[in-house]
């Protein structure tokens, strides 16, 4: 009887296997996506797409065993080979071919140039070749960074005692409401596609003191802008047992600061790729969002009309603003209008016309919105009945208030927004791997 005892070892080599490997007679085997090939005459440079980025083969004529002629660009293959120690290529080691294996071959020739090293095509031309596009290398690249962004507020969420989970998407009522909601049948019954995991990550905290999750929400806004997207994915964490809502953003200032030290660390070839500079997170500052209208409106003599939220201009010019003065390329707007908050943002016991909110700036983007939550069952139902709300369909939510929950508070991250400014994008899809919008719906 044969049985599996764990990881099969591969007889073929990864990049950084062969780096580490001293140069000598023995044939090794490498495998790998042919990227490019170009053809010197009696040289070639056959350039294989791996995980950890490109690998340099270099095919000669009367030393391989194999007709230069066979291999195809998209073809995936298996060269057996020495390896050589040469600077000028890619992390300073190839491959000398002795022998070739075809894996697969393309059906038909690639519909985008992607061994350019950036795709010189329209994002439309990108979005309907998505399959094809992602393998150059630069728009990898792009999603690589996105995996350390998650990754960084994982790791760092975990080592602040915080328990990840995962909250259905399908649901009966919306965290908060509207009629930007995506509704459907659900066997006979009205559903939605819930906005935001708000609900269940307040009735967690009071199970686990500190939960996060990343994943889907969903929004039934009918707009076409370069910053919104109909699903996107959300980085969400709320923590109980806090002081203040100061507490939240130190909180998100420790995440940043722990992901743009791991990007350093551990994707710095794809910082390299994408010419990035990680911002600035040492101290973040904040401001009043009464105040920062005030600043904007004296220094570049501009007034807003909506007394009660930050239009993109202005969030623009707060960006702009900190970062002339103060070098910030993020700073946190607190104290936002409770007419513009949901019902469970908690008022500014000073001035109840206000909450204790705040979102978190960008470079002028707002990518975060967060602050503290009301934690008291009466004056959530108090809150509740202020705005002419009904209860039905919150019973499992409040019934958690009911039995008692701790002063908390949280926040969401659009991720794709933080990713978009981060790699320098001024679209939000280039940093989406297959969105979804107005007009979008595949592949």
């Amino acid at each position: 009887m044969k049985v599996i005892t764990g990881v099969i070892p591969k007889e073929t080599l990864e990049i950084g296997e062969l780096c580490g490997r001293e140069p000598d007679d023995s044939l090794i085997r490498v495998n790998g996506a042919v990227h490019a090939i170009r053809d010197m005459g009696e040289v070639a440079f056959i350039i294989l797409r791996k995980r950890e980025g490109l690998l340099q083969c270099v095919y000669e004529e009367n030393v391989s065993e194999f007709d230069l002629k066979d291999i195809r660009e998209g073809a995936t293959v298996e060269f057996a080979g020495r390896v050589n120690r040469e600077e000028r290529a890619p992390h300073g080691v190839e491959i000398r071919i002795r022998t070739a294996r075809i894996l697969s071959e393309p059906a038909e020739p690639m519909p985008l140039q992607i061994s350019r090293r950036k795709l010189n095509t329209s994002l439309e031309a990108k979005l309907n070749n998505r399959a094809v596009s992602l393998r150059n290398i630069q728009e990898r690249a792009k999603f690589r960074i996105q995996e350390g962004i998650t990754r960084g507020f994982r790791d760092f969420l975990y080592s602040q005692g915080f328990t990840e989970i995962h909250t259905p998407k399908l649901g009966a009522k919306s965290a908060e409401g509207g009629a930007n909601l995506f509704r459907l049948e659900y066997f006979r019954r009205p559903a939605i596609l819930q906005q935001s995991p708000q609900f269940y990550k307040q009735m967690m905290v009071g199970v686990f003191d500190r939960v996060f999750e990343t994943g889907p929400v969903f929004r039934a806004e009918k707009h076409n802008t370069k910053r919104h997207l109909n699903e996107y994915t959300s980085l969400d964490f709320e923590m109980g047992y806090i002081d203040g809502f100061e507490e939240i953003m130190g909180m998100e200032t420790g995440f940043l600061q722990y992901t743009m030290d791991l990007l350093n660390r551990e994707y710095a070839a794809e910082l390299e790729i994408l010419g990035i500079q990680t911002p600035r997170t040492d101290e973040i500052p904040q401001v009043r969002f009464d105040e920062a209208k005030q600043m904007v409106a004296e220094k570049y003599n501009r007034q807003f009309r909506n007394p009660f939220d930050l239009e993109p201009e202005e969030e623009q010019l707060i960006g702009r603003l900190f970062k002339e003065e103060y070098d910030a390329d993020f700073v946190f707007v607190t104290h936002y209008p409770s007419k513009k908050r949901p019902f469970y943002a908690m008022d500014d016991p000073v001035d109840p016309t206000y909450t204790l909110s705040f979102d978190l700036l960008f470079r002028g983007l707002e990518v975060t919105t967060g602050g503290q939550r009301i934690h008291d069952y009466r004056e959530l139902l108090d809150k509740i009945a202020a705005r002419g709300m009904e209860t039905e369909g919150m019973e499992h939510y409040l019934a958690a208030f009911k039995h008692g929950m701790p002063p908390h508070g949280g926040l969401g991250i659009g991720l794709e927004r933080l990713t978009m400014h981060l790699i320098g994008e001024e679209n939000v899809r280039e940093a989406t791997l297959f969105p979804r919008d107005l007009s979008r719906l595949e592949p």
